[in-house]
């Protein structure tokens, strides 16, 4: 990461909610072919998630502490922050002497952006406003909220107009979170109605809405020079599984998310 940071740009998205299962079961069938032509390998990597649900486990991801496979490590990580006695930090790990991975990331000379989507990021008040106060820039707006049937779009699209103001030897650091697999998620699986609710079924149409448009979000950041990606999710979530419902609980559905990390090469010549 040490040769990353200062020469790519970044982009860590968080697909929120993802669950695991759900997201291999898409990428085995064919049905996310946008995403899984990045994935290393053709599969995501089964990971736990640093916390149960999006407030913890971003805080968590922010401090450098990304979901860890889901297997004995040791683990090195991406990134950390400076401490002593640290034993997930080695010499290919990008170390920032801040209290986040931002702050870190800004002060090697990154334009810091997040746009936002769940309720911890819509800075309608205090709670709302601590993770995307980590950044220099912030957005967010109803239409990228969980009850918005068009959420990753309008992201994108806001995504493209911060892109397309900045200056070409800016270096960005851009953080989507991607609600549309959040509850609510009904209104994405054709057929289905307010009244039946959200189920497994309309979770996975809600991933297969966003695989049609990621293409898009890559297409626009690589344009700039290369950029490294974090795609993942920042906790699961149950539809009565073993009698729960939801997340922020310890249920193996929770804890195991998906995770990849690329590279999307430039469209045109490093600036």
């Amino acid at each position: 990461m040490n040769e990353v940071v200062g020469h790519d740009d970044i982009l860590f998205i968080t697909v929120d909610t993802l669950r695991h299962d759900v997201a291999s079961e898409l990428c085995a069938a064919g049905r996310t072919p946008h995403l899984a032509r990045y994935l290393p390998g053709g599969a995501w990597q089964r990971r736990h998630a640093p916390g149960n649900f999006t407030y913890a486990s971003h805080q968590a991801m922010f401090a450098g502490f990304l979901p860890t496979p889901a297997e004995p490590g040791p683990h090195p990580r991406l990134f950390a922050a400076r401490f002593t006695g640290s034993e997930t930090t080695e010499g290919r790990t990008f170390v920032f002497d801040t209290p986040d991975l931002v702050s870190g990331l800004a002060e090697a000379g990154y334009r810091t952006v997040c746009i936002g989507g769940v309720g911890f990021f819509n800075q309608q008040g205090p709670l709302g406003s601590v993770l995307p106060g980590l950044f220099q820039e912030s957005h967010w707006e109803p239409e990228f909220g969980v009850t918005s049937p068009v959420s990753f779009q309008a992201q994108i699209e806001r995504a493209e107009g911060v892109i397309g103001a900045l200056p070409s030897d800016q270096r960005l650091f851009l953080f989507v979170n991607v609600p549309a697999l959040h509850q609510p998620n009904w209104f994405h699986l054709p057929g289905a109605t307010k009244e039946t609710g959200d189920t497994r079924e309309s979770h996975a149409a809600a991933l297969e809405y966003v695989d049609r448009h990621i293409e898009r979000l890559f297409s626009v950041v690589r344009r700039r020079r290369r950029c490294f990606v974090v795609i993942c999710s920042d906790h699961g979530t149950t539809y009565g599984d073993d009698g729960y419902t939801g997340h922020r609980l310890g249920h193996e559905a929770v804890w195991t998310v998906p995770y990849a990390h690329f590279f999307l090469e430039s469209a045109e010549a490093p600036a």
